[in-house]
């Protein structure tokens, strides 16, 4: 048993979408369904604490996105790896599973995914749940990112020595530093040139223009966002985050005036791993309506 399978000791479930295999987790019963939406370059392992605390209470699944984790990683001549084609698999799968009485729990690129896929669905929405992330053409780019997206040599970076994720194992965090088994699961399934092509994709994804096609789908889903604002939410925000920083959050609050918003000043970006018992206690309260 690898470390991946050791902390996280579930099967995946298969679905086929783009022409291609889709691996997701689905643990626990009930008519509840807590829909975890990870981010870049993470994968259904993040969410291997909720699916503990929860799944015996909750349904809880947890999608790979093509291109990570378990899933399918096809080159970019077969799937476009942009916002909108892993919303539409969102879409796809939530259909596909009749999910119903959804709570979005979303993380980084996970947010903007979750969301534009919900949006598609709204009468499936209960609540949300967001952990640093965005919804919104981004207003900076971070220069640690912009350097893996130079020609060339970005991509050399990022599918090569595996840059970006492995930067992020000690980047992402703050108060703590990860632990070599948890970093090892995180970075398990992007283990050569080809199973990163998901990471460098998302980085290149960022749109900085509005000529970038993910910029249209950023500003349309920003637009959107005050219709969601009388569904209970919970914003979860280590304010360490260089990437999804404290002005994120704000315009999240500014959209939705009644959201429950709770700031760890000490986490980074990966939220869930540098403050796991404030974040899931949090996440618990607001299931819970204390």
């Amino acid at each position: 048993m690898n470390v991946a399978q050791e902390l996280l000791p579930y099967a995946s479930r298969e679905f086929q979408t783009s022409g291609h295999t889709l691996r997701y987790l689905d643990e626990g019963t009930g008519p509840e369904v807590l829909l975890c939406v990870h981010g870049n370059p993470t994968w259904s392992f993040y969410y291997r604490r909720v699916i503990e605390q929860f799944s015996p209470n909750y349904r809880v699944i947890a999608i790979d996105h093509l291109g990570c984790g378990r899933s399918d990683k096809p080159p970019r001549t077969e799937f476009p790896y942009t916002l909108t084609s892993h919303r539409d698999n969102l879409v796809a799968l939530i259909d596909s599973l009749d999910l119903d009485q959804i709570t979005l729990i979303a993380h980084d690129w996970g947010g903007a995914i979750g969301l534009s896929a919900m949006l598609e669905r709204c009468d499936k929405l209960r609540r949300i749940v967001l952990l640093n992330t965005g919804a919104f053409p981004p207003p900076y780019l971070p220069k640690r990112i912009a350097a893996c997206r130079l020609p060339m040599l970005g991509s050399l970076g990022v599918r090569g020595v595996n840059a970006f994720a492995r930067a992020a194992i000690t980047m992402a965090m703050s108060r703590n530093k990860m632990s070599p088994k948890v970093a090892s699961g995180l970075l398990a399934p992007y283990d050569n040139w080809q199973n990163r092509v998901a990471i460098d994709a998302f980085v290149r994804d960022i749109p900085m223009s509005p000529e970038h096609p993910t910029y249209q789908p950023l500003a349309q889903l920003e637009k959107q966002l005050p219709s969601l604002s009388k569904l209970p939410s919970l914003l979860v925000w280590g304010m360490k985050d260089w990437c999804f920083r404290p002005e994120c959050l704000h315009r999240f609050q500014a959209a939705w005036p009644d959201a429950v918003s709770v700031e760890i000043p000490d986490a980074g970006h990966y939220v869930i791993e540098d403050a796991p018992e404030e974040t899931l206690t949090a996440v618990s309260n607001f299931l819970s309506g204390t």
